[in-house]
């Protein structure tokens, strides 16, 4: 199935999970929010929220500044 991810078109298996999706991306640990069609996903949920073709994934990793 393919996924928007930041923009990107990728590929995936069919009933990926958002965790799985970090991981197969070498993400896990860096990312500290997800987005899933514009709507936020609990980061306590990932392990088990099931993605669907063409949804749109938005990672964001929050940086500091000044």
């Amino acid at each position: 199935m393919k996924l928007i991810v930041n923009g990107h078109e990728k590929e995936f298996d069919e009933n990926i999970k958002l965790s799985q999706v970090l991981e197969k991306l070498e993400l896990v640990g860096k990312v500290m929010a997800a987005a899933v069609n514009m709507e936020i996903v609990k980061q306590d949920t990932w392990e088990n929220y099931v993605l669907k073709d063409g949804d749109k994934l938005e990672l964001l990793d929050f940086v500091g500044g000044g």
